[in-house]
């Protein structure tokens, strides 16, 4: 498969290599698929992307992870960590360079750019919807994302394809191996009602009952870190006690609010507490997550390697990463062999025989 080919960005080297060395498998080559390329940083802060090897009448397949903080380079006289703008200003270097050469470029960005700022609430800017017109107009021809913070994003470009794959089998292929729980005990508990639909999701594929919602009560007339201070939770729903429970988001940020969840829920007499998160950000750094597992407020944290996690997270006992590099590997090759991705989709049999079978 001389012409698939990825180009790997620094933000993901690791998992892209991962993802690489499993397109081999399914490729039948010895070769690797990623194209070498160099980001470079001049000394006041701009950049360009090089392309050292040819990508004409290439299927390119890009691949960034623009949550990845752990990234650093010198300005002036000290260092600046890349910030998303800073990685998505690099994939559009990569277009920019790639010159429509290519003979189609896909964008496999797990962690969608600006994906919290999704709709617009009175004078105030649009960013995701931005960038996806933004790749559109420089060549991308699809963009492969997972567990978006709001898919109804993708209608800022009706026309164009964007595809939304969730890595809930993974997760939960992991949590069924490692934890020993049964669907007559375990409840799904949404952390409030933006994520109810993604844990009636997580519900289903595990055959056991969605238990309630979290309602969160707001300072309206306060802003911190760019968003109004939850003043407390209010839990609707099904009896919690000797229940137990996985709450369920698309990601975590500084964990303050989940944590507060299950500190609810305890309260309430639930017994294990799972929490499960596509990203794991640890904004705040992984203290609040120590303190509250010692106090024994959750069991365990499943996340995945879609995005960065600090290595001192991943140390810690009470966290578990899913590794989803055959699943995007699988995704990128049914996408360059032009197939269906419904069978990709198509997993839930298969969780229910696993939970019956453990």
């Amino acid at each position: 498969m001389e012409d698939l080919k990825l180009i790997v960005f620094e933000n993901c080297k690791e998992f892209g290599q991962m993802v690489d060395e499993n397109l081999k498998k399914l490729t039948h080559s010895k070769e690797s698929h990623i194209i070498p390329i160099d980001e470079v940083r001049f000394n006041n802060g701009e950049g360009k992307v090089v392309i050292k090897e040819s990508v004409r009448k290439k299927e390119i397949f890009l691949l960034s992870d623009i949550g990845n903080h752990s990234i650093t380079y010198k300005m002036f006289e000290y260092y600046n960590h890349k910030s998303p703008d800073d990685h998505f200003q690099d994939v559009i270097r990569a277009l920019c360079a790639i010159r429509n050469q290519a003979s189609s470029v896909s964008l496999v960005m797990p962690l969608l750019y600006s994906s919290r700022q999704h709709k617009r609430e009175g004078r105030e800017s649009l960013d995701c919807a931005v960038a996806l017109q933004t790749l559109m107009e420089k060549g991308i021809k699809n963009i492969i994302t997972f567990d978006v913070h709001d898919s109804n994003v993708q209608n800022a470009i009706p026309c164009s394809s964007f595809d939304n794959f969730y890595p809930t089998n993974i997760i939960l292929e992991n949590f069924i191996a490692n934890e020993k729980v049964s669907n007559d005990t375990l409840l799904a508990v949404s952390p409030d009602n933006g994520a109810i639909k993604r844990t009636n999701f997580y519900a289903s594929m595990l055959g056991c009952e969605l238990g309630g919602h979290f309602e969160k009560q707001r300072d309206l007339y306060k802003v911190v870190d760019g968003k109004n201070p939850i003043l407390r939770h209010e839990y609707i729903g099904k009896d919690v006690k000797d229940k137990d429970i996985i709450i369920v988001d698309d990601m975590i940020a500084s964990g303050e609010s989940m944590i507060d969840v299950a500190r609810e829920l305890k309260k309430r007499g639930a017994r294990k507490i799972f929490m499960m998160s596509a990203y794991s950000l640890f904004t705040k750094g992984i203290e609040v997550f120590d303190k509250a597992y010692q106090e024994g407020l959750f069991t365990r944290l499943y996340t995945t390697n879609l995005s960065y996690v600090p290595k001192e997270a991943l140390a810690k006992e009470w966290i578990y990463q899913a590794d989803c590099s055959k699943y995007v590997a699988n995704i990128i090759y049914t996408f360059y062999k032009g197939k269906s991705v419904a069978p990709i989709l198509d997993y839930r049999s298969k969780i229910l025989e696993d939970f019956a079978r453990h």
